[in-house]
């Protein structure tokens, strides 16, 4: 499914399975947000931006709507942040993870109120095995970002593959209420919700 591939691209998903330790939510699905920042002007331009998918209903145009939200994240507005940010793409793509990892440590170190270094660290903890390091960054993104689809849709992906049906259900109707033209996600939670109904029976 897109939804899933979607995931791929901003964050971790579709894993073989989890267990959870004290570094991961109990359930993910349900996360406390940290108290509102100061408003900055890129922050503006996301709100605005988010109001915009909510509102539409046309596919291909929340698409081009969901990837300008992803180019505004992106940014930290700080040239620090975005040079470590660029290091660890190049380290990703190089297949230099320990260096990648060193990155986004000091990304989230220097600016731990920046979602997408977080969101980052744990697509790089997912392709490194780390299930639970993965999922404990997806929630400090949604703490920071509730409506951050990238990782709303990673977390449904890996608890969907770790047979989490419930809190899945849960991630994907969230995931909904932010980008609701999203018709991958729409049978995604058809599909779960009949299986689930068919477990009741």
């Amino acid at each position: 499914m897109r939804s899933f591939r979607f995931a791929l691209i901003f964050t971790a998903m579709m894993l073989p399975g989890i267990a959870y330790g004290q570094d991961a939510p109990r359930d993910p699905a349900v996360s406390q947000p940290l108290p509102p920042a100061p408003v900055s002007a890129p922050a503006k331009d996301r709100d605005s931006l988010f109001d915009a998918l909510k509102r539409e209903r046309d596919p291909v145009k929340a698409r081009g709507i969901a990837s300008q939200i992803m180019s505004n994240m992106n940014d930290s507005g700080s040239p620090t942040v975005n040079l470590l940010m660029q290091w660890a793409s190049a380290a990703i793509k190089e297949k230099r993870n320990a260096a990648a990892l060193d990155f986004l440590d000091q990304v989230t170190i220097l600016d731990p109120a920046y979602p997408e270094g977080w969101n980052r660290r744990a697509t790089l903890h997912y392709t490194m095995g780390e299930i639970r390091k993965s999922m404990a960054d997806i929630a400090e993104v949604l703490r920071r970002e509730p409506r951050h689809i990238g990782a709303l849709a990673g977390m449904a992906g890996i608890l969907t593959a770790a047979g989490k049906d419930e809190l899945a259900l849960k991630a994907w109707e969230r995931y909904l209420a932010v980008y609701p033209a999203d018709r991958d996600a729409q049978e995604a939670v058809t599909k779960l919700s009949e299986k689930l109904a068919g477990s009741r029976t």
